[in-house]
């Protein structure tokens, strides 16, 4: 073998071995990319005092669901009096969910959810969800749905996870009017979970519909996460009715330090 052949065929290695390290180093990266929900920011609303971005997933189907959400003023907007409406509305044929995410991370504290339509009465189909997220194992849910049977209880309290025993927190709403408040305060050690009738925080026993909290091991740590409100369809499938869904958001509450 000439030198010259050597030195040709040892450059071509190099050169490959190059190309091969390049590769897996972006491919590395991709893992870094940004939450897909918040990629394209098309529209940016005010509600409550903060600023969310609502959720479009353009024409391809994503979770929760899988499930088409779109940034309309159909499906989302607030109204006059400052309340927000979340819809699931059906548009030719094809049905339309939604969904909003603050735009920046809050972390520990007490999150208070003034609700201002009867959510129990929601399609049997239909999922309306409070809730933190990181992940999908670091999340923190207060959701309204009986998951696709008619006869189930109609809302939960829930830790992600959900299926680990433990977990998730089943109840009736048995509501007494459109207005409902929901609040869960996440610390280091443990989440507190509330549903009262009416507006208002001062709880009693005439007005607690029902508390839990949750000591168990998959408490999320703060770790970027955001909260979001959304309304879709379990696994996919049209209101059983076929008829709109709607959810009005009176306002949303922080409180960093909770006493």
């Amino acid at each position: 073998m000439s030198r010259k052949f050597y030195f040709s065929s040892l450059c071509c290695i190099l050169l490959c071995f190059g190309m091969i390290w390049f590769n897996v180093s972006c491919s590395k990266g991709a893992a870094n990319e940004p939450d897909p929900d918040t990629n394209t920011i098309d529209r940016i609303i005010s509600f409550s005092g903060f600023d969310w971005i609502v959720r479009t997933t353009g024409e391809a189907k994503q979770g929760p669901g899988p499930n088409l959400f779109s940034d309309t003023q159909e499906n989302v907007w607030v109204d006059e009096q400052g309340r927000l409406h979340l819809k699931i509305v059906q548009k030719g044929g094809i049905w339309y969910c939604s969904g909003v995410i603050l735009r920046r991370s809050m972390g520990y504290g007490k999150y208070v959810f003034y609700i201002s339509s009867d959510v129990s009465k929601l399609d049997k189909q239909v999922v309306a969800g409070l809730f933190t997220y990181k992940n999908d194992n670091e999340e923190i849910d207060i959701e309204f749905s009986r998951w696709g049977v008619a006869d189930n209880q109609d809302s939960q309290f829930a830790v992600q996870p959900s299926e680990k025993a433990g977990n998730k927190e089943r109840y009736d709403l048995h509501l007494l009017g459109m207005q409902s408040t929901h609040a869960f305060n996440w610390q280091p050690n443990k989440i507190e979970f509330i549903s009262l009738q009416g507006h208002g925080l001062t709880s009693g026993v005439e007005n607690i519909i029902h508390e839990w909290t949750y000591m168990g091991g998959d408490i999320p740590p703060e770790n970027e996460e955001r909260l979001r409100m959304n309304l879709w369809l379990f696994r996919g499938v049209a209101p059983s009715d076929f008829k709109d869904q709607e959810i009005i958001i009176e306002k949303v509450e922080f409180i960093k330090n909770p006493t």
